[in-house]
């Protein structure tokens, strides 16, 4: 009796011994072009940001390699480096000229305008973030329209206001001006600032008896210090070389500012200028707000990338 014997059929590659794999979605591999544009890119935005650095720093410095020249090599070799270095510009800029009066004024005027602006612009941006009320946000949006309100219309209007308020060539009736032209802008910035600080910390506060007073100022406005110093650091760029409102409110000789004492040391002497003068007195203009940004740049950026880290 014969049996005959069956077998499962096989896979057709089963004898070859390779391996079978499903077939799945193609990859799509990335090109190298594109790896290629990325790098010129790169390249490109670096050197514009190399071109960009090239036009700020190089005016500055050559306006301080001409403060130390005299009058006769700033008009012969006006991109040489000077022969010898004539520190007695600086000294007759600051006596002669009276830059160190117009200096001092300036500091009084920038700091007291500074501090008023700060305190209540931080004030009004903490009560329009924080707190709702009927008309918060018309009151908010009034600050916004004061920001798009051009200046020069507001000129002869406002010259009879200071003049009818006794204030007209006095250096606080300047300094209530200067805090009423940077408020909108402080406000604005400060109440989108206060917006992203944590809420929790405020009602904790609140919870052990805190009241609204003592949490603002021992609380929140710590945590909103790189916020008050970016938008100081903008201010105080604006208001100190701020010449059209101290121009207009601000006639007396005594009591003038620095960007009037450099236009009043340009034409002082008629046709005959005293340029290398002139470029000293430009150069500690400058100084200031070097020294301010210099010192103030880690915090200047902090503020300004706070509300998208946080």
């Amino acid at each position: 009796m014969k049996t005959t014997e069956t077998s499962a059929p096989l896979p057709a590659d089963a004898g070859s011994g390779a391996s079978v794999t499903k077939a799945g979605p193609p990859v799509k591999e990335r090109p190298a072009r594109d790896a290629g544009e990325g790098r010129v890119l790169n390249a490109f935005s670096h050197g514009i940001l190399v071109i960009w650095a090239i036009m700020v720093v190089l005016p500055l410095l050559w306006a301080v390699m001409t403060s130390f020249k005299d009058d006769g090599s700033i008009f012969g070799s006006p991109w040489s480096l000077p022969d010898t270095l004539h520190f007695d510009n600086w000294s007759r800029a600051w006596t002669e000229a009276d830059m160190s009066d117009y200096f001092l004024n300036t500091v009084l005027v920038v700091g007291g305008s500074l501090f008023g602006t700060l305190a209540l612009g931080s004030m009004a941006a903490y009560v329009l973030a924080r707190f709702d009320f009927p008309g918060n946000r018309f009151v908010y949006y009034l600050f916004i329209g004061g920001m798009s309100f051009p200046i020069m219309l507001a000129l002869v209007p406002l010259f009879y206001v200071v003049n009818n308020m006794g204030l007209l060539n006095t250096i606080h009736g300047l300094i209530l001006v200067y805090i009423a032209y940077s408020l909108p802008f402080t406000v604005f910035f400060l109440t989108a600032f206060f917006r992203t600080l944590p809420t929790s910390v405020a009602e904790a506060a609140f919870v052990d008896g805190a009241s609204h007073s003592r949490t603002f100022f021992q609380i929140m406005l710590p945590m909103a210090k790189p916020g008050l110093i970016s938008v100081g650091i903008f201010n105080f760029l604006g208001q100190w070389n701020q010449y059209m409102l101290p121009t207009v409110l601000n006639t007396d000789p005594d009591k003038r500012v620095l960007t009037q004492g450099l236009v009043q040391l340009a034409v002082s002497q008629g046709y005959k200028g005293d340029w290398s003068g002139l470029f000293a007195g430009l150069v500690m203009a400058m100084l200031p707000v070097l020294a301010a940004y210099i010192v103030f740049q880690r915090q200047v950026v902090q503020g300004l990338t706070a509300g998208a880290l946080k």
